[in-house]
């Protein structure tokens, strides 16, 4: 029997919700942590699907991993890796495993690996990644869906990205810690995530600098060494509990937020009327009473994250108005429209923009999350909706949010999982 959410709508949240590490530093640090032969431990760590699938993948190729979900601390020595391969069963649920190849190819000299799954969202190509790794000296193999790298050592190399991607960044800046001599990557990726990687990195004894601009320099050294690193807050966990408070017209305080990496989020949230307070460790947010329509387009960071763009969507169907959200990252990204549809939005698509008409009520049904981020926009549709929303497919929420229904009835909400 498959699980499923179940929200009764319109009840006031309240209170205060923690935020939990982020899903996206914590997959690529738990990567790179097979660079060095020590003990590394990460601690903070989010209870999350996808996190025991990188778990797995480690394990998979011989590394000693243990993870305590209690304490939330997973540690890691690579000892000697017996595989250089993980498997295709664990590739397929999860983009992130490919981030293995870089550290694998900077230690190992050579890795194999299935061409990666993940969130159906549309077209994330790995060439920017293979771009890289073959300007560090690697020769690259494409075939039968997997690709193979080897390199008898890596050198470091200029390498520009045609986009910033986020994981190409990740992998590259991975492979070039240990390269010869200096890797600089152009038009990189700024992401919040990217500097927390570095910051990892550097603390290994990695010499990088610049992450977190669109130019990252590094020094490749001959060995790292093991350490203890706390992974930032999740931005988007506490994005879709912001736009919680909005939505519901409440006063909720956000605990565990570095406010630097929500201010694109904050600015829309302001921009429709929403009062956003920073207090000590975290923002206190206030919804509007009659909130106002605002257009939305989504960028790479510091622009508004692509990640954000189902969850105010929902808030955007409840404001009277017309609202236009471009979204500009992946061209997949509007499945949860038909499910929002069904709940009585009022939503057209027209290329790679929505035109978002505000209804007066959302009426609760039966809908499914088609991906991680649509999971949570029906959830926040549910909190307003009259009537029982049941969200189906909720394995997909499970991959990035921790304990959604805990911590949304810890504010007030009306949800069960069965």
């Amino acid at each position: 029997m498959m699980e499923r959410i179940i929200v009764k709508g319109n009840n006031k949240l309240k209170g205060s919700v923690k935020i939990s590490s982020a899903k996206n530093s914590v997959l690529p640090i738990i990567a790179a942590s097979l660079l060095c032969h020590e003990k590394c431990i990460i601690d903070d760590v989010p209870d999350l699907d996808d996190v025991k699938v990188m778990c797995s993948v480690l394990d998979s190729l011989g590394a000693n991993i243990s993870m305590d979900i209690k304490k939330g601390t997973i540690e890691v020595r690579d000892g000697a890796l017996k595989l250089l391969e993980p498997p295709y069963e664990l590739v397929k649920k999860m983009r992130a495993s490919f981030l293995v190849l870089g550290p694998l190819l900077a230690k190992y000299g050579k890795a194999r690996i299935s061409m990666p799954g993940g969130c159906n969202i549309g077209s994330r190509p790995i060439d920017l990644h293979l771009k890289g790794f073959n300007l560090l000296g690697a020769e690259i193999n494409l075939g039968h869906g997997y690709v193979e790298a080897e390199c008898k050592k890596l050198k470091g190399n200029k390498i520009y990205l045609d986009f910033p991607s986020v994981g190409a960044t990740e992998n590259i800046m991975m492979a070039a810690v240990l390269a010869e001599g200096e890797t600089v990557i152009e038009n990189a990726a700024e992401e919040p995530e990217i500097v927390d990687l570095a910051n990892f990195l550097n603390r290994m004894g990695a010499n990088i600098l610049g992450a977190g601009t669109d130019t990252i320099r590094i020094q490749g050294v001959k060995e790292l060494k093991g350490t203890v690193h706390q992974p930032i807050p999740d931005r988007i966990e506490a994005g879709t509990y912001m736009v919680a408070a909005a939505i519901t017209k409440s006063d909720l305080i956000i605990e565990n937020v570095i406010v630097e990496h929500v201010r694109s989020i904050i600015a829309k949230l302001e921009e429709c009327g929403v009062k956003v307070l920073e207090v000590p460790g975290g923002v206190r947010v206030i919804g509007a009473e009659s909130p106002k329509p605002v257009d939305i387009k989504t960028l790479p960071y510091p622009g508004f994250p692509t990640d954000m763009q189902a969850q105010f969507m929902s808030y955007l169907c409840t404001v009277p108005g017309t609202s236009i959200i471009t979204e500009t990252v992946f061209e997949n990204r509007f499945m949860h429209v038909n499910e929002l549809k069904r709940m009585g939005a009022n939503i057209k698509i027209d290329g790679r923009s929505a035109v978002v008409e505000g209804v007066e009520r959302l009426s609760g049904a039966v809908v499914h999350a088609t991906d991680l981020r649509a999971g949570a926009c029906l959830v926040l549709a549910g909190l307003v909706a009259d009537g029982i929303t049941v969200i189906e497919d909720i394995h997909h929420l499970d991959r990035g949010y921790v304990d959604i229904v805990g911590k949304m009835r810890s504010i007030g909400a009306d949800i069960t999982r069965e």
